[in-house]
C-alpha cells in the first residue's frame, strides 16, 4: 500500500522531484558508464581506440532497440492497468514481457556476432581502428541479456516506487565500471576489450538486483506465472515504438556523422564527434531521467482519469525542463575547454575540432529537453504512434535534412550545426502536437 500511496499524494514540485531526482541521477550515472570508458580509452590507449567506441555505437543501439521498446512501452501499459486496478493482470504481463526480453537478447546477440565482421570490413578504416572495433564489440555482446534486463528493471523499479533503489544500483554499477576500467586497462593491460567487459559488468548490477527484487511478492510488481497475451505485446510495441525508433535512428545518424567526418576530416573527426556526443549524452540524460521519473505518474493519472493532477504535472514539468535547459546551456558553453581537455590534450588535432564543435552543438540543449519530454509524455499517455512520429522526425527526418544540407554549405561547421537545427525543427513539431492533443488528454 505504501507504493500505491505515492500516486495519491498531491502533485507538487517537492513530490515530483521525489520521483524525478533519483531517476535523473540514475540516467546520469548510466550515461557516465560510456563516458568512463572513453576517459580511460582516450588517455591510456589513444584517440584511435576512442574512435572505435563511437564506430561500434550504432551496432550496440541496434541490438538494444527492441528491448528499449519493450521497457518503455511495457511500463506504460502495466502502470495504466495498475491505475485501472487490474493488479494481478499487470503482474502476469510484467513477467511475460521480461521473458520476451530474454529471448530478444539471445537473438540480437547471435545476429551481432554474425554480422559485425562484414560491417567493419566495409568502412575503409585503418587496420588499428578496425581491430579495436571488433575487439570492443565482441566483448560487449557477451553482456547483451544483462544489459536488456537492466533497461527493463530500471524502469520497473521506478514504476514500483523504488526509484531510490534504481539509483543506488546505477551508482554501484558506475563505481564498479570505474574500478574495473582501471583494473582491466591500466593494470592488466587488456586494452579496449577491458573497457567493454567493465561496462558489461557495471550494467549487470541492476540486472542482478532486479531479479532478486522482483522475485519478492511483497513488492507492488513481482514475478508471477506469465500469461501470453499477444494483445499486450502489441500494445507494448505500439507504445514503445517511438523509443525503439529513437534508438534505431540514433544509430543511423551516428553512422552518418561518422561517415561525414571521415570524409571531411578523417578519423580525428570521428574522435571529436565522440567527445561531443559524450557531452550531449550527459546533459540529455538529465531530461531523459526526468521523463522516466514522471512517466509512471502520467500513466497512472491517465488511467485513473484524474485530469486535475495530469494538468498540474505537465505544467510543472515544462517549467522544470526550462530551468534545466538554461543551466545546462551555460555550463556546457563555459566549461567546453575543461570538458574536452579530459579526453584530448591541446596538442592533439582532435582538441580544436571538439572545442569548436561543442560550442556550436551546445545551442541544441535549449530544445532537446522539451522534445524528449513531449515524446515521453505521449508514450506515457498510451499514444505510442504520435510519440513515434515525434521521435522519428526529431532523430531521423530532421537530422537527415540538416546533415545533408548544412555540411555542403558550411563544411565542418555545418556538421556541428546540424544537431541544433534539427532540434529546433523538432521543437516546432512538438509544440504543434502538444496544442493539438491538449483537449483530448485534458493535460
Amino acid at each position: 500500500m505504501e507504493n500505491e500511496n505515492l500516486y495519491q499524494k498531491p502533485v507538487s514540485l517537492k513530490n515530483i522531484l521525489k520521483f524525478a531526482v533519483p531517476t535523473i541521477a540514475m540516467t546520469v550515472f548510466m550515461s557516465f558508464y560510456t563516458m568512463v570508458d572513453g576517459l580511460f580509452v582516450s588517455n591510456l590507449i589513444g584517440t584511435s581506440a576512442l574512435s572505435a567506441i563511437n564506430l561500434t555505437a550504432p551496432i550496440i543501439q541496434f541490438v538494444t532497440a527492441i528491448s528499449t521498446m519493450l521497457a518503455t512501452g511495457g511500463s506504460a501499459v502495466i502502470m495504466k492497468k495498475m491505475g485501472e486496478q487490474k493488479v494481478e493482470e499487470a503482474k502476469e504481463d510484467f513477467t511475460f514481457l521480461i521473458l520476451v526480453n530474454v529471448l530478444v537478447g539471445f537473438v540480437m546477440c547471435s545476429i551481432g556476432f554474425v554480422t559485425m565482421k562484414h560491417i567493419f570490413a566495409g568502412m575503409n578504416l585503418s587496420q588499428d581502428v578496425a581491430e579495436y572495433c571488433r575487439e570492443y564489440l565482441s566483448r560487449y555482446l557477451l553482456f547483451v541479456i544483462p544489459i536488456l534486463l537492466m533497461n527493463n528493471f530500471t524502469l520497473y523499479m521506478i514504476a514500483s516506487g523504488k526509484a531510490t533503489l534504481s539509483f543506488i544500483c546505477s551508482v554501484a554499477g558506475g563505481i564498479l565500471n570505474i574500478l574495473l576500467d582501471y583494473l582491466f586497462i591500466a593494470r592488466l593491460h587488456m586494452s579496449i576489450s577491458g573497457a567493454a567487459i567493465a561496462t558489461g559488468l557495471g550494467y549487470s548490477v541492476t540486472a542482478a538486483v532486479g531479479l532478486i527484487v522482483f522475485s519478492q511478492k511483497k513488492n507492488l510488481l513481482h514475478f508471477k506465472k506469465p500469461v501470453v497475451r499477444l494483445k499486450v505485446l502489441k500494445q507494448t510495441a505500439a507504445n514503445g515504438c517511438s523509443e525503439m525508433a529513437t534508438a534505431l535512428v540514433t544509430g543511423i545518424v551516428t553512422m552518418m556523422f561518422n561517415w561525414t567526418m571521415l570524409t571531411f576530416v578523417g578519423e580525428d573527426g570521428v574522435a571529436a564527434v565522440t567527445i561531443i556526443m559524450y557531452v550531449l549524452m550527459f546533459t540529455s540524460s538529465l531530461y531523459t531521467g526526468y521523463s522516466y521519473g514522471v512517466a509512471p505518474m502520467l500513466s497512472f493519472y491517465y488511467g485513473e482519469q484524474n485530469h486535475g493532477k495530469l494538468r498540474k504535472l505537465v505544467a510543472l514539468s515544462i517549467k522544470i525542463i526550462a530551468g534545466i535547459s538554461l543551466v545546462t546551456v551555460n555550463l556546457s558553453f563555459f566549461l567546453t575547454k575543461p570538458l574536452v581537455l579530459v579526453f584530448a590534450s591541446p596538442e592533439n588535432p582532435v582538441y580544436d575540432l571538439a572545442v569548436t564543435g561543442n560550442r556550436i552543438c551546445t545551442i541544441a540543449l535549449l530544445f532537446i529537453g522539451f522534445n524528449i519530454f513531449a515524446s515521453g509524455m505521449f508514450t506515457a499517455l498510451s499514444n505510442g504512434m504520435l510519440s513515434a512520429i515525434l521521435a522519428f522526425s526529431r532523430s531521423f527526418v530532421f537530422m537527415m535534412i540538416t546533415m545533408l544540407v548544412l555540411p555542403r554549405i558550411l563544411g565542418v561547421n555545418g556538421i556541428w550545426l546540424a544537431t541544433p537545427a534539427a532540434e529546433l525543427m523538432a521543437l516546432v513539431l512538438s509544440f504543434l502536437m502538444f496544442m493539438k492533443y491538449k483537449r483530448r488528454y485534458k493535460y
